[in-house]
């Protein structure tokens, strides 16, 4: 069985590097101090197609666990927010997009991260007078459930409001699967190619990328899930019995995964979005 993981970082864990971290057209950074980063710099798809990625940047930030607010929280806070910048530049319209279902615990991340999202569109060009208000970008956000509770595709869903709101940045924020069970929770992923709903479940949806959109695509985040043959391979070393039920598994304290990862994630996006917000009204904000 092929392995079921949406991290580069542990798809590329199939091939060697070199001394300086290269492979055939992928690179590999290493870098990081509350977070233990990995970059995978994918040169070209050609390259790509040797650990199943398409040409772009991968950001992996790996921390003990996410589902406790860390000591080093405002630190982990400060490089995810700069690891976010570093894609989302200086643009100054931004649309948000929470996606997955609120209803199911390890499918919430997207909705409890975009609720956290300040959202400034309505704000921005009314020339308030008041300089912190005139000083905020173009900030929509976007709830989008599942098809299978509003019976559109979540993509056609973005599109839409992207047609509608015009904006230079498109940030999606998701469950992701992995195949190892240390990362369960405790990684964040970037990257700059977009996302193919449930398709670390098998459950492909229409993909929501610059190349479908013409509008750069930055995907954000955490693994909840990991396959069941997975992690008896893991344990046993051998290959999972065909005759064990085909399963996904998630934590026992995904909740707090959840809850914490989404306010981390929410926090970040909100500084990095806001340059003249400050940590403590950016986390309140995240709060809701």
């Amino acid at each position: 069985m092929s392995m079921r993981t949406d991290l580069a970082v542990e798809a590329a864990g199939s091939i060697t590097f070199d001394a300086e971290g290269k492979y055939e057209g992928i690179r590999k950074i290493k870098r990081g101090s509350a977070f233990d980063i990995t970059e995978i710099i994918v040169e070209d798809d050609e390259s790509g197609r040797k650990i199943g990625k398409r040409k772009g940047r991968y950001i992996t930030l790996e921390a003990p666990r996410l589902s406790h607010i860390s000591d080093r929280y405002r630190e982990m806070v400060s490089e995810l927010c700069e690891e976010l910048r570093s894609f989302a530049g200086n643009r100054e319209k931004i649309l948000v997009a929470g996606l997955g279902n609120d209803d199911i615990t390890p499918d919430a991340l997207g909705p409890c991260t975009a609720s956290g999202v300040m959202a400034t569109r309505h704000i921005r060009g009314q020339n308030t007078g008041d300089s912190f208000l005139d000083s905020l970008k173009d900030v929509s956000v976007l709830l989008t459930g599942v098809m299978g509770t509003t019976g559109i595709e979540t993509a056609e869903i973005v599109k839409a409001v992207y047609e509608k709101t015009s904006p230079e940045l498109i940030i999606i924020i998701d469950a992701l699967v992995c195949s190892s069970p240390e990362r369960l929770g405790t990684t964040v992923q970037i990257c700059d190619t977009g996302i193919s709903p449930g398709s670390g479940v098998e459950n492909k949806r229409m993909e929501i990328s610059e190349q479908t959109l013409g509008v750069p695509v930055i995907a954000i985040g955490v693994p909840t899930i990991i396959d069941i043959h997975t992690i008896i391979e893991n344990i046993t070393g051998n290959e999972a019995d065909a005759g064990i039920p085909d399963m996904m598994v998630t934590p026992k304290n995904i909740d707090t995964i959840i809850s914490h990862a989404s306010r981390l994630i929410a926090t970040s996006i909100n500084l990095a979005l806001q340059p003249s917000l400050d940590f403590e009204d950016a986390a309140e904000i995240a709060c809701g």
